[in-house]
């Protein structure tokens, strides 16, 4: 039974990392494509590349995100924790992809898995130990900061950007800013890569350690290859229903402004990921730095009820996938 547990952990984190590249390749690709930067072939290309790389250079930081979120009960417990947690997050992040909004995957597991741990202390299983310090400082925290910070930084760039470009003509500033956008386009991809390549690591190694396969603090080389691969296939086939939501109906920036809000949350990706060891959500982070860049336009450009929307998805997932990660390992409990 252990081995058939290991083995639906693996399939179902191969599936959400999947899910994972195919909806935040709009992150990385939505303001490229939308001012005519990069065509949509070539930027989800660029994006599968950098995303791919990040994930392989996130092993470096594996062991210190895996250390901030708990300790794992071994055997069948552990392993059907992690199964409810992953089995929650893909549905409720596919559910997302479906109504065209962009939400955390990041925070979708971590919920799932105090859902998971809240339903195994219901029936007597034993929880996930420091699961709950995780949820505040992993989730909540970071659910209202980054965005603020991101907003805030997006909205103040524009200025040194715009007088930077003062003597330029219009024409020119668009032209020069579309081509840095491919770059930006790639840093978000790579700060994605780098920033969720840890949590489906993390993911299969606690199971291969519950499982009795690997010892902590041990990384086989495929994990980190299995991880790549997937959230690279995933972004290959990419996710546009969320692009479009990004690029058109959220906010409509010119291309100075696309490139202000891509950069600041690349940067931002990078200081969290290597700097801070905190997972930031790139859905956010992306996402509040484009509605900061376009509300500093002299028109409106930020669809008010869109935004609602999208805050409102926010809000909700976590108290979605805790009660999916419970009803999931409720349903899994009879196999421990």
């Amino acid at each position: 039974m252990i081995t058939v547990l290991l083995t639906a952990v693996i399939v179902t984190a191969a599936i959400f990392a999947f899910l994972n590249g195919f909806r935040d390749a709009s992150s990385a690709v939505a303001l490229s494509v939308r001012n005519r930067a990069l065509t949509p072939s070539v930027a989800i290309l660029l994006a599968g590349f950098f995303n791919c790389l990040g994930a392989l250079a996130s092993v470096a930081l594996v062991a210190v995100f895996a250390d901030k979120l708990f300790t794992m009960p071994a055997g069948r417990d552990g392993l059907i924790l992690l199964l409810a947690a992953l089995i929650g997050a893909s549905l409720w992040g596919l559910y997302q992809w479906w109504r065209g909004y962009p939400s955390s995957s990041t925070h979708a597991l971590i919920s799932g898995l105090v859902g998971a741990s809240l339903g195994s202390a219901a029936i007597g299983h034993p929880p996930l130990d420091g699961i709950n310090y995780t949820l505040l400082m992993l989730v909540i925290v970071p659910m209202f900061v980054s965005p603020i910070v991101a907003f805030v930084l997006g909205f103040a760039a524009v200025y040194p950007t715009s007088w930077a470009a003062r003597n330029t003509a219009p024409n020119q500033v668009n032209r020069r800013t579309r081509q840095l956008q491919s770059v930006a386009g790639a840093a978000v991809a790579f700060g994605h890569g780098l920033q969720d390549g840890q949590r489906t690591t993390a993911i299969v190694l606690f199971a291969l350690i519950a499982a009795g396969v690997a010892g902590a603090g041990e990384i086989p080389l495929w994990v980190p290859l299995f991880t790549a691969g997937l959230l690279t296939l995933g972004t290959l086939f990419g996710g546009w229903r969320i692009s479009y939501t990004l690029g058109h109906r959220l906010v409509r920036l010119d291309p100075m402004r696309g490139f202000v809000a891509q950069i600041v949350a690349a940067g931002l990706l990078f200081v969290g990921a290597i700097a801070l060891h905190m997972p930031l959500s790139t859905t956010h982070t992306v996402t509040a730095a484009i509605v900061g860049a376009g509300a500093n336009q002299r028109f409106s450009a930020t669809n008010g009820r869109v935004l609602a929307r999208v805050t409102a998805a926010w809000l909700l997932t976590p108290l979605a996938c805790v009660l999916l990660g419970a009803i999931f390992f409720l349903a899994l409990s009879p196999l421990t």
